[in-house]
């Protein structure tokens, strides 16, 4: 018998934006003037915040939390696709997405502050808490969309994770059940290139993260990360496939992780500061601000107005933040679940004893 051919594939990459601020005009989303200004101030708050949080975490005012400067445009991109009535399920490296769904900055400094009232998102949001467990969240994506499915509701999921999560078996079970039962979910992988210190090279063989959808029966693309209308154009196509075909798609998002992994990190130890300059100077928001500038849409005077506004509104949440009254030790046991179990109960009340008796 002879040997023929069963399975041949080929991966695209999106690219729209140049880095010197160009579009290409054929596969430029439809973006009003005014729905571009909003993607920058966006992505401006969320790297004013991100700052703003890293002096805080080094003052011992802030807990331990992922930074996400240089990463603005893939996640901001990806989440201005989204339409109120779908559900956002991120991991720990999402800021933009969630300022964008309409958290308020003072409740996120409450859970990187280590308050756990800052996880009770607003039930409206459509967007679950940050998942810090590597991968977890993806499952509990695709039984959203399961769920949004057999409801007959005209909605996607979208749930966000970084290129190291793909090695957890949470991913493939995730990825093969949303194939199986054609569920409308959206996997989003911010391919930064580092799983903390380990890089890209290591964490796979794979020439591309897009690809691995091949293996479960799903579309995949790659596309430029720090390319904001790239990302969004790729994004709103693959979240109207699931809201109308109810097909996944999985997109990789290339980017780099100009940071440290977290403010415990020190990425100085695993790479040098020669690798990470070329990204730097291929910034998502300078790239985008380079645009505005050609068509009329933002000028110096703009620019510092949009950086003063976003400045304000980070210190009014920091200030608003400060003057909550830190939890007591009881509300420990109240995030658990929804309701409090009999267990809990009992060892709450036993830690409430016996601080009773110490004072």
């Amino acid at each position: 018998m002879p040997i023929r051919p069963l399975v041949s594939y080929s991966i695209e990459r999106v690219e729209v934006l140049s880095p010197e601020g160009v579009v290409d005009d054929s596969l430029m989303p439809g973006l009003a003037p005014e729905q571009i200004s909003r993607l920058y101030e966006y992505m401006v708050l969320t790297r004013q915040f991100d700052d703003r949080m890293f002096k805080l975490q080094r003052q011992g005012r802030l807990g331990t939390f992922a930074r996400v400067a240089g990463q603005e445009g893939a996640h901001v991109g990806a989440a201005f696709a989204l339409r109120p009535d779908d559900w956002l399920v991120p991991a720990f490296r999402e800021t933009g997405a969630l300022i964008l769904r309409g958290l308020p900055l003072v409740q996120l400094l409450q859970y990187w502050g280590g308050d756990e009232r800052g996880a009770a998102f607003p039930q409206e949001l459509r967007t679950l808490p940050v998942a810090i467990p590597v991968g977890t969240h993806m499952l509990h994506a695709v039984g959203i969309a399961w769920a949004m499915k057999q409801a007959g509701e005209q909605a996607a999921v979208l749930t966000s994770f970084g290129e190291g999560a793909t090695s957890e078996g949470d991913f493939s079970e995730a990825m093969n059940m949303a194939a199986v039962f054609k569920v409308p979910v959206v996997f989003f992988c911010q391919n930064n290139q580092y799983a903390i210190s380990v890089p890209y090279t290591k964490q796979t063989a794979s020439p591309t993260v897009a690809q691995k959808a091949l293996a479960y029966g799903m579309f995949g693309v790659q596309v430029d990360g720090n390319d904001v209308f790239a990302v969004y154009r790729v994004a709103m196509e693959a979240l109207e496939r699931a809201r109308t075909g109810h097909e996944p798609t999985l997109i990789e998002a290339l980017t780099y992780r100009v940071m440290d992994h977290t403010t415990s990190d020190d990425a100085q130890r695993y790479r040098s500061e020669e690798e990470v300059e070329p990204w730097r100077q291929r910034d998502p928001i300078e790239r985008l601000g380079r645009y505005m500038r050609t068509k009329g849409l933002l000028d110096d005077v703009g620019a510092a107005d949009v950086l003063a506004r976003a400045d304000q509104k980070v210190a009014d949440a920091v200030a608003a933040f400060e003057a909550i009254v830190p939890p007591g030790p009881e509300e420990i046991f109240n995030h658990v679940f929804a309701e409090m179990t009999p267990q809990l109960v009992e060892q709450q009340a036993e830690l409430m004893a016996r601080l009773a008796r110490r004072r």
